[in-house]
């Protein structure tokens, strides 16, 4: 029996128990903290796999106790919350956050978010990830003999699918779990378009395609951090429809106008056959 450790940060009793029942229900081992200071406390001491967090919290609010937790802890954290607009959801999976579940929540719907999520694969930051990732029996997706374990997209851009590594001329792009999902399925389609239905489908589960902004968030938290090492332009929008990843040219043809100059004509053309005349 794997011993899975669950952290519920939330200040209603009742709220609180469904989920402690919930999880429980999966198999995890839970722990609850009432307010943000005992929640980053108690998840310094006995670091969880996974945390649901509610964002209106005393002493400290859940955006904070989601950055702290983040810092140092590569765990899946659910933002269960009353908090509808967008912008909540917006800094909320900036900080960090991996999924946004809207009270009052689903048992069964919740259940199968943490599900999605712990069906992906940890990112390989420290020596202890593949040891964890077999503990929780997490299975990684099976890597063909013939096919390589690296993806070079161009302008210094490679993605290392064995080590979920990103890096720019040699340089390690710091990207949360969800970033490198997104990036790595968008390299591994290369020139072709992908839906944001399909991206969500890919990454999340069946029980997010109503939330396509997601893969809008991602993917322009993603550009942010590429941005930072390279001038290069690598993700494409394609208007109404999704993105396209394309390989990038050298420096020199960016300066040169080429490179640039192509794609705005690509993704012109790409999108009028989108549309329905």
């Amino acid at each position: 029996m794997q011993d899975l450790h669950a952290l519920v940060v939330e200040d209603d009793p009742d709220i609180s128990s469904a989920l402690v029942e919930t999880l429980e229900g999966a198999g995890f081992r839970v722990t609850s903290a009432r307010d943000g200071r005992q929640a980053v406390e108690v998840a310094a001491g006995d670091p969880p796999d996974l945390v649901t967090l509610d964002l209106t919290l005393p002493h400290m609010d859940g955006i904070e106790v989601c950055r702290r937790i983040r810092e140092s802890s590569d765990c899946y954290i659910v933002i269960v919350s009353a908090r509808s607009d967008e912008v909540d959801k917006l800094i909320g999976l900036e900080v960090g956050a991996d999924d946004f579940v809207l009270k009052p929540f689903s048992p069964r719907e919740l259940r199968a978010r943490v599900a999605a999520l712990f069906r992906r694969p940890r990112s390989a930051g420290t020596t202890d990830d593949a040891s964890a990732s077999s503990a929780l029996h997490v299975p990684s997706p099976s890597q063909p003999a013939d096919e390589p374990s690296t993806i070079s997209a161009g302008a210094g851009l490679v993605i290392n699918s064995a080590r979920r590594e990103v890096q720019v001329d040699g340089a390690i792009v710091d990207l949360t779990r969800i970033e490198y999902d997104v990036l790595e399925y968008l390299a591994t389609h290369l020139s072709r378009v992908c839906t944001r239905e399909e991206m969500v489908l890919a990454i999340w589960s069946s029980a997010l395609t109503h939330d396509h902004h997601l893969v809008d968030v991602h993917v322009a938290n993603l550009r942010g951090k590429l941005r930072r090492h390279s001038d290069a332009t690598w993700i494409h929008t394609i208007r109404g429809i999704g993105y396209r990843m394309d390989r990038e040219g050298s420096q020199e043809d960016r300066r040169a106008g080429g490179g640039p100059y192509l794609v705005a004509r690509i993704d012109s053309e790409d999108w009028a056959r989108g549309l329905d005349f």
